[in-house]
């Protein structure tokens, strides 16, 4: 048995030790679910044993329409806002009407991608942590394995097709009443006509800027899916374990999203 460190700096760096294996742990394990879950999806019809489709629908009605009204009304507040200061920063250069470009750009690429991924991981994250936590305290994922059904197929599966599908078009969404609702103040502020602004969204915006936006709304899905499946299924000590769980799984899905975001920047400006 390995002997504990004494003094406080070689506790501090066992600590850090621990959290680093810790968190590489939960990278592999998350790494396996996917491959799993695809494994399910493309082969579980030769098995036999294939992905419950019913089970993605419910999903998709849960983690997509039921979040519609609350993505559209933060797409469209938050997009009216960006709108308001970018107009105002603008304004002192005596160059407000350009305000669409930079609001078209931010908006598509990282707004509302962003935002649409971090509402998802409160929604349906949390749901998803506390769903596969709660059943493992009572042992169902035990039950499931005794009855030759796979945990990965008939848990996690759904729940990733459902993010993939749902999380971009909720983005797309997202955009376009987010863009919508700003080109409405900008009407009423600049006196720009919405078919103007239209034309002024078309010429700035290119295929290449929509698809940054789609591509990285994948990356959060995957990302939320993974992250609430591996904290439900690390549920240790009974309720309080589960409540735990469920904020460290919010709180891990938007640090990533975040981050991530942050790395798809940077890779696409060098």
């Amino acid at each position: 048995m390995a002997q504990e460190p004494t003094n406080s700096v070689g506790r501090f760096l066992d600590h850090i030790g621990r959290m680093t294996i810790a968190g590489i742990e939960e990278v592999g394990n998350g790494g396996v679910m996917v491959a799993e879950s695809l494994y399910w999806l493309i082969f579980g019809h030769r098995m036999k044993q294939p992905v419950r489709m019913n089970a993605v629908i419910q999903q998709m009605m849960d983690i997509g329409i039921t979040a519609i009204p609350i993505i559209a009304m933060l797409g469209g507040a938050i997009s009216v806002t960006l709108a308001i200061q970018g107009i105002y920063t603008l304004r002192i250069f005596g160059a407000e009407s350009h305000v669409t470009a930079g609001l078209a750009f931010i908006v598509v690429r990282e707004f509302a991608p962003m935002i649409t991924g971090i509402l998802v991981a409160g929604r349906s994250g949390s749901a998803l942590a506390a769903r596969i936590g709660t059943m493992k305290i009572n042992q169902e994922i035990d039950a499931l394995k005794v009855m030759g059904i796979n945990p990965v197929r008939y848990l996690v599966a759904p729940p990733l097709i459902a993010m993939l599908i749902m999380v971009p078009c909720l983005t797309i969404m997202s955009a376009s009443v987010g863009l919508f609702m700003a080109g409405v103040y900008i009407n009423v502020e600049l006196g720009i006509s919405l078919a103007a602004y239209l034309d002024q969204i078309i010429d700035i915006l290119k295929v290449e800027d929509v698809f940054q936006g789609l591509g990285k709304s994948c990356i959060y899905a995957v990302e939320i899916a993974v992250i609430g499946v591996v904290n439900g299924a690390s549920v240790r000590g009974g309720a309080e374990g589960v409540g735990k769980a469920t904020t460290q799984s919010v709180v891990q899905a938007i640090s990533a999203i975040i981050v991530t975001a942050m790395i798809v920047v940077i890779l696409s400006t060098l």
